[in-house]
């Protein structure tokens, strides 16, 4: 069996890592395809040097662009590569430009798609995000659902033939992850101390424009003044926003830095007391950790976790996001205990590679 594995942004590079490893250990042949969306070095290379995926058979080097354009180049080399490597299935992650191409490229040439994290839903087409998961899971003849909810999701639009509960990768990536990290390292390298800071992470594209930015900037700066550690690793998009505006901190308990490597985003994700993200990743990540998230967003994929009362949406508005931080902070808002196991047993990559290499699960 030969599998073509499609990655480009640090998400897929996260599940890549130990589904490639495991699909190669069962004998499965994997070609693996770098799309090159994200190819700054903190943002691509170290991740593939830390979670050990193999070096990419083959690298596009798309690079970034608006969204049309970036899709289609990327269409137009996976289609080659397809081609030319004649796979059985065509593996894709999550809900990125990368994700869509993949997915439409061997969709069209007859090549079954396997969708890693089907069924996740904001139910916001104004989201680039939803409109690729959306079109990917209805091209997918495998959908490998992390939930109960994505399940569901998939169910209401028709979708039932090839769905798996399987997990989420993620989880089974943590677990790992977790207990090899120098945590002590890494908080002595960005002078942080355990449960004294909070962890920001901004990237999403409704997020990094100037108005809807300013209203989070400021929440920051005023969580920063009341003496609150904020530390910030800052995505390239978001780099260029800042830059443009010519922000600087109000405070000096925000410090910006560039983007950290995963091993390092775990330690802090651990070690964080709030973390305040646009990511679903990270809102994810957070919780496999017991750390709460703040989300400057009207919705999330992970709505348990919100329904649950473990993350909270804030919308993109100054005081909200302000209010939720403080009260979690400094104990005014509970945080959650005894946290269900909604993302599995960590044995989602193993259940993943049992159905791709035609073993019974269950």
């Amino acid at each position: 069996m030969k599998v073509v594995s499609v990655v480009g942004a640090r998400p897929q590079f996260v599940k890549a890592g130990i589904v490639s490893r495991k699909l190669r250990d069962k004998g499965v042949k994997e070609i693996l395809v770098h799309t090159g969306q994200h190819y700054d070095f903190n943002m691509s290379n170290v991740f593939f040097r830390e979670l050990r995926i193999p070096n990419p058979d083959y690298y596009l080097g798309i690079g970034s662009g608006m969204h049309g354009e970036q899709t289609g180049k990327m269409l137009i080399e996976m289609e080659k590569v397809l081609v030319e490597e004649k796979p059985d299935i065509a593996l894709v992650y999550g809900d990125t430009n990368s994700t869509l191409a993949g997915a439409l490229a061997a969709s069209k040439l007859h090549i079954p798609v396997a969708h890693v994290e089907a069924g996740l839903r904001s139910y916001n087409r104004k989201m680039p995000e939803e409109i690729n998961r959306v079109l990917t899971d209805h091209i997918s003849e495998i959908l490998f659902a992390p939930t109960d909810v994505a399940v569901e999701n998939l169910k209401k639009e028709g979708i039932t033939k090839g769905v798996y509960k399987v997990g989420d990768v993620m989880f089974d990536v943590a677990l790992e992850v977790a207990g090899k990290v120098n945590e002590k390292k890494v908080l002595n390298k960005y002078g942080l101390k355990p449960e004294k800071f909070i962890l920001v992470t901004i990237h999403r594209a409704e997020n990094t424009v100037e108005e809807t930015f300013l209203q989070i900037w400021k929440a920051l700066n005023k969580l920063a003044k009341l003496g609150i550690k904020l530390f910030f690793p800052v995505h390239p998009r978001t780099k260029k926003l800042i830059e443009k505006l010519e922000l600087v901190p109000e405070s000096k308990n925000l410090t910006l830095t560039e983007p950290v490597s995963y091993f390092e985003m775990v330690a802090l994700e651990k070690n964080a007391k709030v973390i305040i993200t646009d990511s679903g990743g990270v809102q994810k990540e957070g919780f496999f950790f017991g750390t709460p998230c703040v989300i400057p967003r009207e919705e999330t994929e992970w709505i348990e976790l919100v329904d649950f009362g473990f993350n909270h949406l804030a919308g993109v508005n100054t005081e909200k996001i302000f209010e939720l931080c403080e009260g979690l902070f400094f104990g005014g808002i509970e945080i959650q205990k005894n946290l269900p196991k909604f993302y599995g047993d960590g044995s989602a990559s193993d259940k993943i590679v049992s159905i791709i290499s035609g073993d019974d699960f269950e």
